[in-house]
């Protein structure tokens, strides 16, 4: 589908209850900027490094190094989810102009969401869960968290880890059996 014909309207179904540990990556579907929805039901079995983004981040130029890890991983069946969110006041103003940013200038292929809230109240249900049962919620943009492939937390990384650091790239390696 063409980025510019999304659906700006985002959808969170939990399937489960989120104060649980237990509770496995199947239960959260995000809106994909594309238009449609990512089931994270569907990655079961796979890796999910979630990453929440926005355009106008000194991090920004990290797109670079997520879509690599798409790229490279991605075939070995890592999933790079890209979560644009204007929580820290650094987004575009609408998905559209998300998307089409994301296009020109990093040539964009790995799966992205719709502009998404990912702290406080509003938080989308998959990041509510993280802070619930983990107690992490993004402190600034590009926070990374890495999912098993049973959708449970692995570790998750600040602003300053490059998705393709030996930090990342070791624990992404031993999810896949590389």
């Amino acid at each position: 589908m063409n980025r510019r014909s999304l659906i700006a309207t985002l959808t969170a179904l939990p399937v489960l209850g989120l104060a649980r540990a237990g509770v496995a990556q199947e239960s959260f579907r995000f809106d994909s900027i594309d238009g449609g929805t990512y089931d994270m039901a569907e990655w079961r079995g796979r890796p999910v490094l979630v990453v929440n983004t926005a355009s106008l981040c000194g991090y920004t130029p990290q797109y670079d190094d997520l879509q690599a890890l798409h790229d490279d991983y991605g075939p070995r069946g890592l999933v790079v989810l890209a979560v644009p969110s204007d929580d820290f006041r650094q987004e575009l103003s609408s998905d559209e102009a998300v998307a089409e940013f994301c296009e020109v200038n990093f040539n964009l292929t790995l799966p992205m969401t719709t502009i998404t809230s990912v702290r406080g109240s509003g938080a989308h249900p998959f990041y509510r869960w993280l802070r619930d049962t983990y107690g992490f919620e993004p402190g600034w943009n590009f926070n990374k968290v890495l999912l098993d492939g049973e959708g449970q937390l692995v570790q998750t990384f600040g602003s300053n880890t490059r998705p393709t650091s030996r930090r990342i790239l070791g624990e992404v390696e031993a999810l896949i059996g590389a």
